[in-house]
């Protein structure tokens, strides 16, 4: 493998950024939509057009600030509109709704597996102008979908996991979580900063390393 300039790396990792952060909001959209709320598909935001979900900060500022500063990227989009008024069984669905974006994620990982396979198929015939670009694009996918799908499924608002908690607590235990929210992304920050978001991401390398051996990978 060859080692990459930033340009190289914003190429290879905006790609399945945008697709991860777009199928996620997608998801949430859709299984608001078979629960009985079209805000998301009235608001044309049911679309893979990732123009549709960037978010300036989550999508571009962020990302590549720990492009720069890390060499792995992060980011999100901008959240598709849901009313839970609108659904059928309003706790169930919140958590339905709510556990769609991570689930795709984790799909979204075996699909770009299975693409980085292709890749080292190409590099073993030695088709390395293909076979380089499609390889790394294929681990970044995994990684970047497996990190979302994890990390948002930390019970922390307005994180996907606590929308799913919030359908098992009684309401008084909501509302005092729902005080954090104002502050959740300086927490989080703080958490990066320190290292101690990475105990709540192991899961992922977990994750990762699965996928990679169900895909006859090796070490990504």
């Amino acid at each position: 493998m060859v080692e990459l300039s930033l340009v190289q790396k914003v190429v290879i990792w905006s790609l399945p950024l945008l697709f991860g952060i777009t199928v996620h909001e997608v998801a949430h959209g859709w299984v608001a939509s078979k629960c009985g709320d079209q805000t998301a598909r009235l608001s044309g935001r049911l679309t893979l057009n990732p123009l549709k979900h960037i978010d300036l900060l989550g999508t571009i500022i962020v990302p590549l600030f720990f492009l720069v500063m890390t060499g792995f990227v992060f980011g999100w989009a901008r959240p598709v509109p849901v009313d839970p008024r609108n659904f059928r069984h309003r706790r169930r669905d919140n958590a339905l709704v709510a556990a769609a974006g991570p689930v795709s994620n984790f799909l979204m990982a075996l699909v770009w597996a299975a693409l980085a396979k292709g890749g080292q198929a190409l590099l073993m015939g030695n088709n390395t102008w293909l076979g380089n670009p499609l390889y790394m694009m294929g681990v970044a996918g995994v990684w970047i979908n497996c990190v979302l799908g994890v990390l948002n499924l930390i019970p922390f608002p307005p994180l996907d996991g606590s929308k799913i908690i919030y359908s098992l607590l009684p309401g008084r235990w909501v509302w005092q979580l729902q005080r954090i929210e104002p502050y959740s992304f300086l927490i989080l920050m703080l958490l990066w900063i320190t290292g101690y978001l990475f105990y709540f991401l192991t899961p992922a390398i977990f994750l990762v390393q699965k996928i990679a051996i169900l895909f006859g990978l090796g070490a990504i």
